[in-house]
């Protein structure tokens, strides 16, 4: 007997959605650093923060939308970018576009990671 066509594209809908990342949805690693920048934002260490708030052309077909847009308690303001981990060789994917963008516009970039159950900062300062 073959299975359930309605049955069978649950479960690979489900899958895709776990997958595919959907702009302006969170991911989980993403919704908990939201809750720690709100903890940040409750305590007066930032003023306020925003999730995927804009988009940056790099170049002609590449662009770049940060995950946070971060207000210091110093009114400056930050770009933060969530990463579980980095793709490709030595993750500089990532990491050329957070430059690049660090060198074209006036804001500090930065990439945030959770590891040994704290969050990690790397600067780009362009």
């Amino acid at each position: 007997m073959s299975p359930d066509k309605n049955q069978s594209q649950t479960k690979t809908t489900s899958r895709s959605k776990a997958t595919i990342k959907r702009p302006g949805v969170m991911n989980r690693l993403e919704t908990r650093y939201s809750e720690h920048l709100e903890s940040l934002r409750e305590a007066g260490e930032i003023v306020r923060w925003d999730y995927e708030p804009e988009k940056f052309r790099l170049a002609k077909a590449t662009f770049y939308t940060p995950d946070f847009r971060v207000v210091t308690k110093e009114h400056f303001i930050e770009l933060h970018e969530v990463k579980g981990f980095w793709r490709g060789p030595g993750g500089q994917n990532g990491r050329t576009k957070l430059k690049v963008a660090s060198e074209m516009h006036p804001y500090r970039f930065i990439a945030v990671q959770w590891k040994d159950k704290a969050w990690v900062y790397e600067y780009f300062d362009g």
